[in-house]
């Protein structure tokens, strides 16, 4: 069934009921000084596409009815056909009366129907833009073949085809929109539109002058113009163009920004736009500053939850202060940040989820402002029902473990935050969907419920990665499952590919090259029992490192190996004091260094082994923002400390006289390999990490990440030394870190991969600094993507008496990051390092370096 007999069917259905409804209300009301008639013929004329008797049927008019001329049923009829969206023209006429006006009888009239029909659109041209961009604004205009191409649809796409060019700074961009009858012997109506687009030159605004201000200066007020700038070359991330909505809501800013200042009576007497040329115009905005105004007396009326003293400190104005009327309002409620410390949160976070705050101006006299805030309090009101939509894999408990805002507590909106925060960085769901929805608040029973509106995220991630690193090609296959449950292990129902929903970790992971290959596997419980954020892990690793000439990577001797297997175990408790955002970390460690006919300079013997036994302790405070991907606020600072027995104050051996000891000498000479056997049969050794980052939004969506990190390998017994594992290797993207040694490889951009450590076994010291801009491009659950600058610093040292923080090496440059549910994290980046590798043979800065980000964020 073609589109047009749909349409001429669906009309003759509605015609057929609506001239059922007219039938059965014959009767008709006059209007003015109407004179009643007998009907008598009726016609249709103008009709293309339908049919004479169907439109006559829907009037509901028949021949012999008697009917007003003006009437009411007459003006319904007309109506009901504009109803129909069909028409772009109704007329009625009266093409004859027949009778004797005096003699008393009734005369009869018949009515005539004049009707343009509305076309339908049979192609759509577009001149003034490339093949893609006409595909694209189709798309966006809807328009397809069969439109309704009435008098609106024209006007419409002319206007959004202005406003859409002149949103990208075309401000002089015109749209030409016609229709064009198409010549049609079928009678469907046709019509062609062609569109004309010209979108001129792109408009730069070369000049913002103010006039009027005295005391605040240009340059301030056109600060506070964030979307409206002046055309600068040196400007990047905001450029110059005219947006008229994005205009008046900087002039709102302008006004505000004399306010802050205490000018409360600014206002802007005129704004004026003069344009220079096709390319460049000039915005002319008149203030009026006003007075300057200052703080007076402030009283604080109807609270008895909190004193004056409270909140006077909370609201942090004092009199004499120069009055600074969007600071006092942000104190008093700033709806912009859910975490301010304003008069309003401290009474919501208190369980006042009914209270009102007024601030009313009292008194002013001369330059002074008394006011009185009035605070209406109300009853405490507590959570009730506390419920979950939107989690199709997640289970209940999972969630509810994780929220804040538990039935019974008094109501908090803190809470409420701080669930979105926790639900966020699970990982599980859609950062920017979640939705806590205020649902039946009783301000008679003091009770309120909250729902949390949710969208799965995809948790599972697979890590496919090729490249070179370690002296060859390294490849990596990984599975990490974040949502993972175990209990479900042995039920063949809940593999979807495996079983989800519980909240747990697992991860497998293999690398290989020609040299080494390493295994993993890890298991996290996050809730151990179910009732506390206690967190249980297990972790199982084994790598096998084969022996290689150094000067051909390619010569590889299998049967010269270093064998490394460990496994971990650890606590983590989330703690209440001295905030909820602390966790304690306690960690079990042991790795065994099995050496098998393998030399190397770590140690002097080929055939032996070495135990590393540790414990680790650290404290963390992460409030990172809600979205962990792209966090927009909040920091995290983490210190560990990786410690193992002193076993040199209780095994009686004598480190410093060991070449002198029979026991390790062979020959009656001393035995290195002898000797390094007995050091390095229990590794003892101690290592402090400090690692704090800071998220600051700076401006809209652009993020600033700031970031410093510190390490260091110390030794209990200087007469035994440093251990020649657990050391820090700096530089580089660290996709050749394949060694289980314990080492920590510190990504620095703009060098080549450990590039920045003094020694080829690794340093004991390192510090790093890094400034990263952030700005993202999307956020959806498919994919996030954003773009970065950076400028970062770091040092490597081998020793504590040759650390100097300020003797560093230094890097800048851009990337990219795109985060996919199923791959994790994927980036590049080019970054520039200004200084030459301490061990180079040059004096050349190291110069542009490409990283690929796989799995890992710097």
């Amino acid at each position: 069934m073609t589109r047009q007999l749909a349409q001429k069917l669906l009309l003759v259905i509605a015609l057929f009921i609506s001239a059922i409804s007219f039938s059965q209300k014959p009767g008709d009301i006059p209007i003015g000084e109407s004179t009643e008639y007998i009907i008598g013929d009726i016609t249709v004329t103008g009709a293309k596409s339908y049919n004479q008797n169907t439109v006559v049927a829907f009037t509901g008019l028949r021949k012999g009815d008697r009917i007003y001329v003006p009437g009411e049923r007459l003006s319904n009829v007309v109506k009901k056909l504009w109803e129909l969206k069909l028409f772009s023209d109704i007329r009625v006429y009266a093409t004859g009366i027949k009778g004797d006006p005096n003699d008393g009888i009734i005369d009869t009239i018949d009515l005539e129907f004049n009707i343009i029909e509305v076309p339908t659109l049979k192609s759509i041209e577009i001149d003034g833009l490339s093949k893609n961009r006409k595909k694209d604004l189709l798309k966006e205009l809807n328009l397809t073949k069969g439109t309704k191409a009435n008098e609106n649809l024209v006007t419409t796409t002319r206007n959004f085809i202005e406003k859409k060019y002149k949103d990208k700074g075309f401000l002089y961009a015109d749209a030409l929109v016609r229709v064009r009858e198409v010549e049609d012997t079928l009678g469907n109506n046709l019509v062609d539109m062609k569109i004309e687009i010209d979108k001129g030159e792109k408009v730069k605004i070369a000049e913002i002058n103010f006039e009027g201000n005295e005391q605040i200066s240009d340059k301030k007020l056109r600060k506070a113009m964030k979307n409206t700038k002046e055309k600068n070359f040196l400007r990047v991330l905001k450029r110059s163009k005219y947006v008229e909505a994005d205009y008046q809501e900087d002039l709102k800013s302008v006004v505000n920004t004399l306010k802050e200042n205490g000018f409360r009576d600014a206002r802007i007497i005129s704004d004026t736009l003069t344009r220079i040329n096709d390319k460049t115009i000039a915005l002319n905005i008149k203030v009026e500053e006003g007075d300057k105004y200052y703080f007076g007396d402030i009283k604080f009326v109807g609270n008895t939850a909190y004193t004056d003293q409270q909140l006077q400190r909370i609201l942090k104005v004092e009199k004499g202060d120069v009055y600074n009327g969007v600071a006092f309002d942000n104190q008093i409620s700033d709806p912009t940040d859910p975490d301010a410390r304003s008069l309003e949160n401290e009474y919501q976070n208190n369980g006042y989820l009914f209270s009102r705050i007024n601030a009313v101006e009292t008194r002013v006299q001369n330059d002074t402002i008394d006011f009185e805030i009035r605070i209406v309090e109300d009853n405490i009101a507590y959570f009730n029902n506390i419920s979950v939509k939107g989690n199709t894999r997640t289970n209940d408990h999972v969630i509810y473990r994780n929220i804040r805002s538990n039935p019974g507590e008094k109501y908090s909106k803190a809470a409420i935050i701080n669930s979105i925060r926790e639900l966020g960085q699970l990982g599980f769901f859609n950062a920017e969907k979640i939705n806590p929805r205020i649902l039946n608040p009783s301000q008679q029973e003091g009770t309120v419920d909250v729902e949390y509106e949710l969208e799965e995220a995809g948790a599972s991630q697979i890590e496919l990665q090729g490249g070179y690193g370690g002296g060859g090609f390294v490849g990596t296959l990984g599975l990490k499952f974040n949502n993972f449950s175990l209990r479900n292990i042995f039920n063949k129902e809940a593999y979807t590919p495996v079983p989800q929903g519980d909240g747990q970790t697992l991860a497998l992971r293999a690398q290989a090259s020609t040299i080494f290959r390493t295994y993993s596997l890890n298991f996290t419980e996050p809730w151990l029992g179910g009732k506390k954020p206690v967190s249980f892990n297990v972790s199982l690793s084994r790598s096998e490192q084969f022996r290689v000439d150094a000067r051909d990577f390619r010569q590889v001797d299998r049967n010269q190996k270093f064998i490394i297997s460990g496994a971990t175990i650890g606590l983590a408790k989330r703690l209440e004091w001295p905030d909820p955002y602390f966790q304690f970390s306690q960690a079990l460690s042991f790795q065994h260094y099995n050496l098998q006919n393998y030399q190397t300079r770590l140690f002097n013997f080929p055939n032996g082994f070495s135990n590393n036994f540790a414990y680790t302790v650290g404290l963390v405070r992460d409030d990172v923002g809600v979205n962990p991907i792209f966090p927009t606020y909040g920091s995290k600072f983490s210190l560990t400390a990786k410690m193992t027995l002193p076993y040199s104050l209780w095994n009686g051996t004598d480190y410093e006289n060991l070449e002198n000891n029979p026991d390790f000498q062979t020959n009656g000479m001393p035995d290195p390999a002898k000797i390094d056997q007995e050091r390095f049969r229990f590794l003892e050794y101690y290592k402090i990490k400090f690692d704090g980052t800071w998220y600051t939004q700076l401006y809209d969506k652009l993020v600033l990440q700031t970031k410093t990190e510190f390490g260091f390998l110390g030794a209990y017994n200087n007469d035994r030394g440093l251990v020649p594992f657990e050391r820090f290797f700096v530089g580089g993207d660290g996709l050749g870190a394949f060694s289980l040694d314990g080492r920590d490889i510190i990504r620095m951009r703009g060098y080549e991969n450990s590039a920045l450590t003094t020694s080829g076994d690794g340093d004991t010291v390192y510090n790093k600094f890094s400034l990263e801009a952030r700005y993202p491009i999307t956020l959806e659950q498919a994919a996030s993507i954003y773009v970065l600058t950076f400028a970062e610093a770091a040092g490597s040292y081998d020793t504590f008496r040759s650390y100097n923080p300020f003797d560093v090496q230094r890097s800048a440059g851009a990337g990219l990051r795109v985060f996919m549910p199923a791959f994790g994290l994927l980036g590049i980046d080019f970054g520039y390092g200004f200084d030459p590798a301490p061990l180079s043979n040059t004096l050349d800065p190291s110069g542009w370096q490409v990283h690929f980000i796989i799995g890992q964020q710097f």
